[in-house]
């Protein structure tokens, strides 16, 4: 079973930076999508930035220009940039790897991002 961990959540002030990195356990065959999702309190999990395939990436209408997905050759790690956050930014934020595989999916426990001054 592949296991997701996240890291690299905590507190920021308004304006700063902070950088998420996901890794998955093994090798995942047959990836779709790579993404990053947040849930912040009373809200459903929406979607932050992800890859689809080889060729496309999406961002969130929040966080374009603020944000930057990656992922290493081997696509078993990702990293989510976060520059000049907002309080809205508040959230725990997870990792997903979609497969073509009968949709299976694996996630992370998440990593919890809280920006206040």
């Amino acid at each position: 079973q592949v296991k997701v961990v996240e890291s690299g959540g905590g507190l920021a002030r308004p304006g700063g930076s902070l950088r998420l990195s996901c890794a998955a356990s093994q090798t995942i065959i047959g990836i779709h999508v790579m993404g990053w999702y947040r849930q912040a309190p009373g809200q459903e999990r929406e979607l932050v930035a992800e890859f689809m395939g080889d060729d496309i990436t999406n961002y969130a209408d929040s966080v374009k220009g603020r944000v930057a997905i990656s992922r290493d050759h081997a696509k078993i790690t990702m990293s989510l940039q976060m520059n000049n956050l907002k309080p809205e930014d508040t959230a725990i934020y997870y990792c997903r790897w979609l497969t073509w595989y009968r949709g299976q999916e694996f996630w992370g426990q998440g990593t919890e991002v809280t920006v206040s001054s």
